[in-house]
Formats: C-alpha cells, sequence, structure tokens
C-alpha cells in the first residue's frame, strides 16, 4: 500500500464522515455545496492531524516500538519533513475549504477553522503538546464532536440548535472513545517516554471503564434523539456491537486485540451516524 494512505490512516477517517452526516441530515433542506465543503474540512483535519502526529511523535522518538499502525517517521518510510509538508498541505486545503465554506455562510467559521487547526497541532506538536498532558479526549470530543456536527448543521440552516447539540454527543464520545483504545494500547510505551495520556494517568482498569462510559453514553445519547425522530430509536440494533466491543475491552483485550476493537468502534461510529441520519430524514 502506498505510504501515504498508509500515514493518512484510513480507518480513523469515519471518525470525520460521521459527524457531517449526523449534522447535515438534521437540515431541512440540503446545501449540497456546504455539505461537501464541510466534508472536506473535516476530512483534510483528520488527514492532517494523522500527519501532523506521526511527525511530532517520530521526532520525539515516541513512536518507538509501537504496537498500532506504522507510523512513517518512526518506521523511517518517510523523512520527517515530509510528513511534516504533508501534515502542511492537508491543513491548506482545509483552509482552502473552509474560506469557500465561511462566504458562503459566516466569516466567522474563519476564526473557528484557526482555532480547530491550531488545536489539530497543538496536540502532538509544540514545546507543550496538550495530547501528552492527557487533555486528548477533551479536544476530540469538543473538536470532533461538538464543531464537526453543529458546524455541519449551521453551514445548512446558518444557526445553532439544542437538537444539534444532542447529536454532536454521540460523535463525540466515539470518536473519544477511539482515541481512547489507541491510547490504551500505547500504555506501557507512553509510560516510559513521559507521555501522560489520560489513559496513563488512569491507569489501565480505570481506562477500560471510561472507554465502557463512553460507549454507552453514544448509545444512550443516540436513542435520546428520538425526541427529534422516533426513528432515531433504530440507532438500538447497535446494542450488540456496542456490547461485543466493551466487552472484549473489559475481558482485557490487549496489544493486535486492541487494533480490532479499534476498527470495530470506529464502524460503530459510522453505522451510528448512518442510521441517524436515516432516521432524520424519514
Amino acid at each position: 500500500m502506498n505510504k501515504w494512505i498508509l500515514g493518512a490512516r484510513i480507518k480513523t477517517l469515519p471518525a470525520a464522515i460521521a459527524p457531517v452526516i449526523v449534522g447535515t441530515s438534521l437540515a431541512d433542506q440540503i446545501k449540497v455545496i456546504n455539505a461537501l465543503l464541510a466534508l472536506i474540512v473535516s476530512l483534510s483535519l483528520q488527514i492532517a492531524v494523522n500527519y501532523a502526529n506521526d511527525f511530532s511523535d517520530g521526532v520525539r522518538g515516541t513512536d518507538t516500538n509501537r504496537v498500532g499502525p506504522t507510523r512513517l517517521v518512526a518506521s523511517n518510510l518517510a523523512t520527517a519533513s515530509s510528513v511534516k509538508n504533508a501534515s502542511f498541505i492537508s491543513f491548506f486545503v482545509a483552509i482552502i475549504a473552509g474560506t469557500l465554506l465561511a462566504f458562503n455562510t459566516s466569516v466567522w467559521l474563519i476564526a473557528v477553522g484557526l482555532i480547530s487547526i491550531l488545536a489539530a497541532w497543538g496536540y502532538t506538536g509544540g514545546k507543550k503538546p496538550y495530547g501528552y498532558l492527557g487533555f486528548g479526549e477533551v479536544a476530540v470530543f469538543i473538536f470532533f464532536g461538538i464543531v464537526a456536527t453543529v458546524g455541519s448543521y449551521y453551514v445548512q440552516v446558518e444557526q445553532i440548535s439544542s437538537s444539534a447539540l444532542l447529536l454532536s454527543i454521540p460523535m463525540g464520545s466515539l470518536s473519544c472513545a477511539i482515541l481512547v483504545i489507541n491510547n490504551l494500547r500505547d500504555l506501557n510505551q507512553d509510560k516510559l517516554v513521559s507521555k501522560r495520556t489520560m489513559a496513563v494517568k488512569l491507569g489501565d482498569a480505570n481506562t477500560r471503564i471510561f472507554y465502557l462510559l463512553l460507549l454507552v453514553l453514544a448509545q444512550v445519547s443516540a436513542a435520546a434523539a428520538a425526541s427529534i425522530n422516533n426513528y432515531a430509536l433504530l440507532t438500538l440494533l447497535w446494542l450488540p456491537l456496542t456490547y461485543s466491543a466493551a466487552n472484549q475491552v473489559l475481558k482485557g483485550a490487549s496489544g493486535k486485540e486492541l487494533i480490532t476493537i479499534l476498527g470495530k468502534t470506529s464502524r460503530l461510529q459510522f453505522l451510528l451516524a448512518l442510521t441517524l441520519a436515516i432516521s432524520l430524514s424519514i
């Protein structure tokens, strides 16, 4: 597989697609151009984050002996500078699409976009990356949950609603759950390099419980969208998948097993998003 596709980590992209689908589907009439631009922004930022993390962790040496997906810098598949440039190109694509979107709706979106980019780079980049201090999950919930979902709705109707905020909860929770699994998998290695993720701070057992709580919150809040449309209860169809993922984690899955659960969590997020989108469209 092309090394740049590996570096983009395509298995994480549903986390960028899901909130856009949900936020857009809440609008009564969909502006297709705005929806496509919102999707480009979200995907570009996700890819930029992946490359930025690859670069920053690689030059710090924190990806050595990594169990998870291949990293370009740590595995010497690409130079640090080329990976950094790939991140900047992805950010540039997001800036172009976001600027067009802002001109179509509100120029205030430019400020939101700039904050999102700074947050994306600051996760593992800079002198004091907040991802190394245990705040990664908070940022993911805010930007890949609230901002992405509510923002996708806003560019359709140019207003914010409580319904959009409610729908952002399952999206943000599952995006957090994906990060939690990543950090649980890397917990021991992160300890060795003084990377104080939330998993390191909570410890193995509590991180597993945290993952369970995120899945429960996602499932409950998705079902609560029945207050918007009764068909949202169809999201309960994915309870077996939720149970399967949570059960594996609580039973002590580790190493490469967690990579499988990562895929399962990503699939759950996409299925919940698709079900919510269909429900809201009925």
